[in-house]
């Protein structure tokens, strides 16, 4: 009797250790996604704070510039980093009074076992006013960006915006 209750008591904390192991390291699995999120929400900050501000040093600390790289913004195409920042980003705040940029509802996802690959989806807002004829713009839309982890940290290696004249849906009369 003895021996079969030393048996239970070893197979039960035999059990308990596996399963604490597996849950810590799915804990560690948690936290490593949550680090990977977050790194992928700053980068899409700071891209929303370089447009803002025409300043193209988000772009080129965290766009990865490769030949063949294409960044796509409204029906438009930047072939290369250099492009999109030179010939898009810094010269559109000198036209513009003023330019708002929001991402929001961002969606992240991982592709892999070792999540080297990402992709993420937002709904876009953008309003600006055209210094050289008071025109506002006020467009909405959508915006894909896809991420490398090289080296340890996520670079954007292709980014896809799409938008037009945010119109408010109208109430139904009944």
């Amino acid at each position: 009797m003895k021996n079969s209750i030393k048996t239970i008591c070893k197979s039960i904390t035999t059990m308990l250790l596996i399963v604490l192991s597996f849950s810590t390291l799915a804990h560690g699995d948690e936290k490593h996604a949550d680090k990977d999120k977050q790194a992928i929400m700053d980068i899409i900050s700071g891209i929303k704070f370089g447009w803002e501000n025409g300043d193209g040093t988000p772009f080129r600390k965290t766009f990865l510039d490769f030949k063949g790289a294409r960044y796509i913004e409204s029906g438009g195409q930047n072939k290369g980093l250099e492009s999109l920042v030179s010939h898009h980003v810094e010269p559109e705040k000198g036209a513009m009074e003023y330019m708002t940029l929001d991402f929001n509802n961002v969606e992240i996802h991982f592709e892999g076992k070792k999540k080297k690959f990402a992709w993420a989806i937002a709904d876009t807002r953008f309003k600006a006013k055209l210094k050289k004829s008071g025109r506002e713009l006020d467009k909405s839309g959508y915006q894909t960006f896809l991420f490398r982890k090289i080296d340890g940290a996520w670079k954007v290696v292709h980014s896809h915006s799409s938008g037009r004249d945010n119109k408010p849906k109208k109430e139904h009369k009944h």
